[in-house]
């Protein structure tokens, strides 16, 4: 059988509205011929077809990658983290026990990091409110809380709205016993959630802040957000400065030995960073101060194979049967390259989040490194180093299977500039029609797809017609090209990412687990 390259456009989805769609804006002739020319049809990358709780949830590139990788739906993030709670085994569960402990045998502090928003990507507030009203039944005094500002997954001015809900929560539930506040916080692409060690100062500051109480003092999280969007009232909510509240000049929140600190974000990739930080004995990737000993768990365990947490409090889903399992036991020797933005997406969530390769005899990663830079600054990212490798692959000869990830689309998207994120998806275009030649003169199949929308939906529009920045991703449907010198045919059918995986089996001749979705294209 022929060898098949997928590619995945990160953030490229496809919509018929026009405003705001920088995917229909760009430049994108290989796009444009392919869908004119070769078998096509729109797949569901949102919602219940990756395990979110309903078909409202934005799909991510996290369990995009999952779905697309194992061929498989699983119960993912929010919806795994809402039958936890809702089942009481959450609370039930020894970290959480021992956390609690912890607090009321040392009359202590809990601590409460993560991203304040219902976005269900990384987190959800329903998740820390529930947690925080579990804490004060069981004897907890003192709550603090280190917040970080969403804007991405919501809409981008969005903040006050979610401080607002916690502020409230606990006006209701403080008392002369129970005592629960906002600490700390600061915009999510300035502290704290940095992923793949791409920029290690961005949790270096999040550390000072939330651990040290090092930063600029409010009197709260609102005087905070307000005093930096009287500054730039264009702001968004991911690039709000960082800030520590204080009374009298006193940090309200630092955190101090015997503490207990809980990470409420459920996805990883933005986690692990700063579970490092907390955890490793021999960390050096930048100067920790005094380190407070404190019992420290996340949501989920961000990494299995790294066991990092060491302590969570939701056991993730249980990923087997994974097309590289497949594959690697029909002796398909495979390459996956990205740059270090969708790098782990490619790898970790591709293999069923496992960090190490399957096997190293049959399977070769190439890590591009990323620049540290606003992405809208240089949106063309390192595409063109990307398909360099895809090409050196397809021509080397000696694999089976080829994927690679273009974070373009998503990373930029994620920006809210809209003339940055044609020229990405023009980018995207352009390297594209290097792939396509070289997959035509080595004679392999090519397939095309993204992991979820974003940089098709730019600009969001309130009731009023007022145009704002939009950068969440979207609910918009992915696409699936194919490109093969056969005749190819796609089924009738309602397709999700799931169903990617038993199609690359098909092209490659090899029997789909029974387990997984079935392919999307008839076979020939």
């Amino acid at each position: 059988m022929k060898p098949v390259v997928l590619i995945v456009m990160d953030g490229i989805a496809f919509t018929d509205k026009t405003q705001g769609n920088a995917v229909a804006a760009a430049y994108t002739p290989h796009l444009d011929y392919l869908q004119a020319n070769h078998p096509h049809t729109n797949i569901k990358a949102h919602g219940t077809a990756v395990g979110l709780p309903d078909d409202g949830d934005m799909g991510n590139s996290e369990v995009g990658h999952n779905a697309l990788g194992c061929g498989q739906i699983y119960a993912q993030g929010a919806k795994l983290v809402n039958q936890s709670i809702e089942s009481g085994a959450m609370f039930k569960s020894s970290t959480w026990q021992t956390l609690i402990k912890n607090v009321v045998d040392n009359t202590s502090t809990l601590h409460f990091i993560g991203l304040l928003s219902d976005g269900n990507v990384h987190s959800n507030i329903d998740h820390l409110i529930a947690m925080i009203k579990k804490a004060k039944e069981q004897g907890i005094t003192k709550v603090r809380t280190h917040i970080l500002l969403d804007g991405r997954d919501v809409p981008a001015q969005s903040a006050l709205e979610y401080v607002g809900k916690l502020e409230t929560t606990f006006k209701n539930l403080n008392n002369v016993n129970f005592d629960a506040q906002i600490a700390s916080g600061g915009g999510r692409q300035v502290i704290t959630m940095d992923r793949y060690g791409a920029n290690w100062q961005m949790v270096k500051d999040g550390w000072d802040v939330h651990v040290g109480a090092v930063g600029v003092q409010f009197g709260s999280a609102t005087d905070a957000i307000l005093a930096a969007r009287a500054k730039n009232p264009s702001i968004i909510d991911q690039d709000l400065p960082p800030f520590v509240i204080a009374k009298n000049g006193v940090p309200i929140g630092k955190m101090a030995d015997n503490d207990s600190v809980i990470l409420f974000n459920f996805r990883g990739d933005r986690a692990i960073q700063l579970s490092q930080a907390f955890e490793m004995a021999n960390f050096s990737h930048f100067d920790r101060g005094n380190l407070p000993k404190v019992m420290f768990a996340g949501m989920l365990q961000y990494d299995g194979d790294l066991q990092l947490p060491k302590e969570f409090l939701v056991q993730p889903p249980k990923i087997v049967n994974t097309l590289t399992d497949l594959l690697t036991a029909h002796n398909v020797r495979q390459f996956a390259v990205s740059e270090t933005q969708k790098f782990g997406h490619m790898t970790y969530f591709w293999n069923g989040n496992r960090t190490e390769p399957v096997s190293t005899e049959l399977e070769d990663w190439k890590e591009i490194t990323s620049d540290v830079i606003p992405f809208e600054q240089r949106p063309w990212m390192k595409a063109a180093e990307v398909t360099d490798e895809v090409i050196k692959a397809i021509e080397a000869g000696k694999y089976g299977f080829i994927r690679a990830n273009f974070p373009n689309g998503d990373m930029v998207g994620h920006t809210g500039n809209y003339q940055a994120a044609i020229i990405a998806v023009s980018a995207v275009d352009l390297c594209l029609g290097r792939i396509i030649a070289a997959a035509k003169k080595s004679n392999v199949m090519l397939i095309i797809t993204a992991d979820h929308g974003n940089a098709e939906e730019m600009f969001a529009v309130a009731k009023n017609g007022a145009i704002s920045p939009k950068t969440a991703h979207s609910l918009n449907a992915a696409p699936f090209i194919v490109v093969s010198s056969e005749k190819i045919a796609i089924k009738e059918g309602d397709f999700g990412l799931a169903n990617v995986a038993a199609t690359v089996a098909q092209f490659l001749g090899i029997d789909k687990h029974e387990s997984w979705e079935e392919s999307i294209c008839k076979p020939s």
